[in-house]
């Protein structure tokens, strides 16, 4: 079994390495190929990568390329975790948006949107190229903005797969909360990438004990810390909202904090030097302790339950929160929409599994959201200004007409070299 990962210079790739090891009984590698057009991160990352393996004792071949062709040539699987820009271009999207009073982040509102820009055709590009390779490979997406990014490849007819480690984390969280394991907690877990909410937890299976009503009360306090957000905010709503609902459940809160501190992208690109040379010692041959700070949490065990799952063999969870074409499950919204909900996954792909019906609370801006994406996908294949003025105007982060006008030149003015159209 041969699997790619795109972006495999990223310092996130040790986490990963880290899970094929431990969980090759679940995944059984054969060859693992890490691709990244930036070589000495990639040598760093690659040595490592191999001395993990060497360590657990895991027989599979490493290898390391800047070539995607070669990299995908004959892959069951091809991950993609791709930062278009580096964390130069994050800084941006992290700093610009707040001149205007909006929130500066990476994957939602403006700076979500230039992501998305310069993402999306980089990405359909490598999915043509795994197409040729292998028409029968998976695409696994774990390259944010998640679910704009999975739209595209749905709607090109790839054979895509999104991936976000919310979900995970929260039934990590949970479990531990709860003192049990986290195979005992199901998550009612619906919405859009990083616009979700835990409606329900579960004991034991999708029809087991109701517990979210006892974890609100008696762990209350410490899962709103958590969020950053009020404890009776959560008291009110009775659900758990993902830590991404705060830009707009606190935005102009979060705006100040923003403008006082220094970017998470400056914290990341200090911490990835530090990685980065760790990396470069011989003598290191385990994932380092600072690599959980980097974010990115229990991503490992989620992408190695969803590749084992899609590529049959036993392994892999029948169930998954994954990024899925939304097929009715949603019924307000269309059915090439993509949501981010609890799947049925196997060799077939992943099919979304009911959802009840919602509060209009949340189905409002979920609505809003996906048509907000809509128009960013149209604007990230058509390009021209106008669609940018457009999906900027529609973000419910932003939605008003100077604010968008004077976003929609910040965003090409700052993005110029990744933007064809430009």
């Amino acid at each position: 079994m041969k699997l790619a990962v795109v972006g495999g210079g990223s310092t996130y790739t040790p986490e990963l390495i880290d899970g094929f090891a431990r969980l090759r009984d679940t995944l059984p590698l054969t060859e693992l190929v890490l691709v990244d057009p930036a070589a000495d991160r990639l040598e760093l990352v690659g040595g490592l990568a191999r001395r993990i393996f060497a360590k657990q004792g895991h027989p599979g071949k490493i290898v390391t390329t800047g070539d995607p062709d070669a990299a995908v040539a004959d892959a069951d699987a091809v991950l993609l975790q791709l930062r278009v820009g580096g964390q130069a271009a994050r800084q941006q999207d992290e700093t610009w948006p707040l001149e205007c009073g909006c929130v500066g982040q990476e994957t939602t509102g403006a700076g979500g949107l230039a992501k998305a820009l310069r993402t999306v055709p980089v990405v359909l590009d490598i999915a043509e190229r795994v197409r040729r390779a292998n028409p029968d490979a998976w695409i696994i997406d774990f390259t944010n903005p998640v679910g704009i990014v999975t739209r595209a490849l749905l709607q090109a007819g790839h054979r895509a797969v999104g991936l976000c480690n919310v979900a995970i984390g929260f039934q990590r969280k949970f479990a531990a909360l709860l003192g049990i394991a986290p195979s005992d907690v199901h998550l009612g877990h619906v919405g859009l990438n990083h616009l979700t909410w835990e409606t329900s937890v579960r004991l034991g299976g999708p029809d087991g004990a109701e517990v979210l009503p006892e974890l609100l009360a008696e762990h209350g306090d410490a899962i709103a810390d958590d969020l950053r957000l009020p404890r009776p905010l959560l008291d009110r709503l009775g659900v758990i909202p993902s830590y991404y609902l705060r830009y707009f459940y606190a935005h102009d809160e979060v705006v100040r904090e923003l403008r006082t501190k220094p970017s998470r992208a400056a914290e990341v690109a200090a911490m990835e030097r530090e990685l980065l040379t760790m990396y470069g010692d011989p003598g290191l041959d385990e994932k380092p302790e600072l690599l959980a700070a980097r974010g990115g949490a229990f991503y490992s065990e989620a992408a190695v339950d969803l590749a084992a799952a899609l590529l049959g063999g036993g392994g892999g969870s029948p169930v998954q929160v994954v990024n899925v074409r939304n097929d009715g499950t949603l019924p307000f919204l269309p059915d090439d929409a993509v949501i981010e909900a609890p799947a049925r996954v196997d060799r077939r792909g992943a099919a979304p599994l009911p959802v009840p019906e919602l509060d209009p609370l949340y189905t409002g801006l979920i609505a809003a959201v996906t048509a907000y994406e809509d128009l960013a996908l149209e604007a990230a294949l058509r390009g021209g200004r106008d669609r940018v003025f457009k999906a900027l105007l529609s973000h419910p982060l932003i939605g008003q007409s100077a604010h968008a006008d004077t976003l929609a030149d910040q965003l090409i003015a700052h993005n110029r070299e990744h933007l064809t159209w430009a």
